[in-house]
């Protein structure tokens, strides 16, 4: 009786909550299959803290969406490809630039020096977007510049993302000039730096692509994991020296990561 009038409640509740309560215990059960993979009406329900009932209801109007399937030998619900076609739409309607904008802005702002967003094109770091700080001596616009790779922080973590085979056939490409005496040009040498910066999450150059321009750059990830773009705050010399402020670098961190999450990868 005490489990009829729960679930008669909760109905209720649903029902008076304008459907929102049953939307919001939809995108859980959803979550909950997602982290798990698989899971039982009953399983979904004790941690939900809701009546099996509720769970059935809710997870037959997902099953008619196609949102969610059962597994015919096990019983247990699954994620179901509906999710996958919905998913499947959203990659192509997200930009970089566009979802990394106001980020660039506020980093310009907060630390007061350039902050650049680039890409991987034609073997270059392409710079896409910018943001100058109030005390940016430069005024040089980076935007739609090709910088090399292996001299750059948003480049050596591009080449750090990359397959070792295609990274590979990349430099055997473009080679490793020298741009300034700082330049690295020993492959080992900078294999060794990618490996570093594939560990730590952040890449560091001190005048390789000009005397006096220091710069520190993070990964963007996309949906699947994969590094899409790089995120870099540069700064003269004489006064920018990011391994000197760990909150600086651990501030450009967390706001790629931020940028990531809009274009929708998920931190494990």
């Amino acid at each position: 009786m005490a489990q009829r009038n729960n679930a008669a409640t909760e109905k209720d509740a649903d029902a008076h909550g304008g459907g929102v309560q049953s939307v919001d215990r939809a995108l859980q059960i959803l979550e909950i299959l997602a982290r798990d993979g698989d899971a039982g009406a009953s399983e979904i329900a004790e941690e939900m803290g809701v009546h099996k009932s509720t769970v059935s209801r809710l997870v037959g109007s997902l099953v008619g969406g196609e949102l969610v399937r059962q597994n015919s030998e096990r019983g247990k619900y699954q994620l179901g490809f509906g999710v996958l076609r919905l998913a499947s739409s959203i990659p192509g309607r997200l930009s970089v630039v566009r979802e990394a904008s106001d980020i660039l802005e506020r980093l310009a702002a907060e630390y007061k020096e350039t902050v650049n967003l680039a890409v991987l094109r034609s073997n270059y770091a392409v710079n896409v977007d910018q943001a100058m700080g109030p005390s940016s001596l430069a005024t040089y616009d980076w935007v739609g510049s090709l910088t090399p790779l292996h001299a750059t922080s948003s480049g050596k973590v591009l080449l750090a993302a990359l397959p070792v085979d295609e990274r590979d056939q990349l430099l055997k490409k473009v080679g490793l000039p020298a741009r300034t005496p700082r330049t690295v040009t020993n492959r080992a040498e900078l294999e060794k730096q990618l490996l570093e910066v594939s560990r730590q999450g952040y890449a560091v150059v001190h005048e390789e692509l000009e005397i006096g321009l220091t710069a520190v750059a993070v990964p963007i990830y996309n949906h699947l994991g994969n590094v899409i773009a790089a995120m870099s705050i540069s700064g003269p010399a004489f006064r920018f020296t990011p391994e000197d402020d760990p909150g600086l670098i651990k501030g450009l961190c967390e706001a790629g990561l931020t940028i990531s999450a809009r274009m929708g990868f998920r931190r494990r």
